[in-house]
């Protein structure tokens, strides 16, 4: 693993850090590149902007591992508040969860419920999808368990998967069997070498073959596939690959953080390709910020432009 992605993502579970580096000035100013704001207000304003561009957004806000379950409870009633905001506004937004934000460090049975309960919301006021974010490999098989009993009730909950672990290409073939929605991305959390494949082009040609196979179920199936990155070159081999077994383009979906590759995202639009961004909101931003310039360590030397010109 590059030395530098290391660093970063020990940072980004340090607890200190966590305390003190979003009181600092700079740091503030650098995460706006990747968030337009903190509350849930600026990302439905963000929103707004970006659909009438023809790319609709997911929302998480951020947080995880609750320690209590009344921490839990607030953010369940935060994201049915927004669920209620989003259709008063008339947006596609979907929204995406971390379970532990939901308290899954203290139970099974109260993340499930109120994912139910938060999904059947926006599936009923919007006909929105909703999300469940993939988190540390402790969290994967758990993880996978509750979207498989939501999705004996719900039809329009989906799972984000991380192609960096080893076992991912067997979950995806276990996942085929209940047809739900799947969001691909290549994995921000630092892993033992007996859990997650180390080698940065090791991790990108795994995300390839998965993305064959995944395109290929779009194809026979139908289902909804997603490829979040911003990886220049992955998206044109996906893109290449659709075209090689005649998927149309409006059948392909991508979807970038908010901020990121935002010219790339306008041209998949006019290419005709599905598009989504990914806008993160929240006063919790530190680990998931952290996790981001570990997926990219030159944007480091955008947060140190920040400090020493306009520190």
């Amino acid at each position: 693993m590059n030395i530098t992605r290391s660093i970063l993502l020990k940072m980004s579970q340090n607890q200190w850090l966590k305390d003190h580096v979003p009181r600092w000035k700079f740091t503030r100013r650098a995460v706006r590149r990747f968030m337009p704001g903190e509350t849930v207000e600026d990302a439905l304003d963000a929103a707004a902007v970006f659909e009438r561009e023809g790319i609709p957004a997911v929302f998480t806000r951020l947080g995880e591992n609750s320690t209590q379950l009344e921490e839990a409870e607030e953010v369940r009633e935060h994201y049915l508040d927004t669920a209620g905001k989003i259709a008063g506004r008339g947006l596609s937004t979907e929204i995406s969860v971390k379970l532990t934000h939901l308290g899954l460090d203290l139970s099974v049975d109260a993340p499930f419920q109120y994912c139910k309960e938060i999904a059947a919301k926006a599936n009923k006021l919007s006909g929105n999808d909703f999300f469940i974010d993939m988190e540390g490999s402790a969290y994967v098989q758990r993880t996978i368990d509750l979207y498989l009993r939501l999705k004996r009730e719900l039809d329009n909950v989906g799972l984000c998967i991380q192609a960096s672990l080893h076992r991912t290409e067997k979950d995806l073939d276990d996942l085929f069997e209940v047809d739900g929605s799947l969001r691909l991305v290549k994995g921000a959390y630092k892993e033992p070498p007996d859990v997650a494949i180390q080698s940065k082009r090791k991790v990108d040609e795994h995300c390839f073959v998965l993305s064959q196979k995944m395109l290929r179920r779009t194809k026979q199936h139908g289902t909804r596939m997603i490829y979040a990155t911003h990886d220049d070159k992955l998206i044109g081999r996906i893109i290449e690959e659709a075209k090689k077994i005649k998927l149309p383009n409006d059948q392909v979906e991508f979807q970038m953080l908010y901020g990121i590759k935002t010219g790339l995202q306008s041209q998949l639009v006019r290419d005709g390709y599905k598009v989504r961004v990914l806008i993160a909101y929240g006063e919790s931003w530190y680990p998931w910020y952290m996790r981001r310039l570990a997926e990219r360590p030159a944007n480091v030397l955008f947060v140190l432009r920040n400090a020493v010109f306009r520190g």
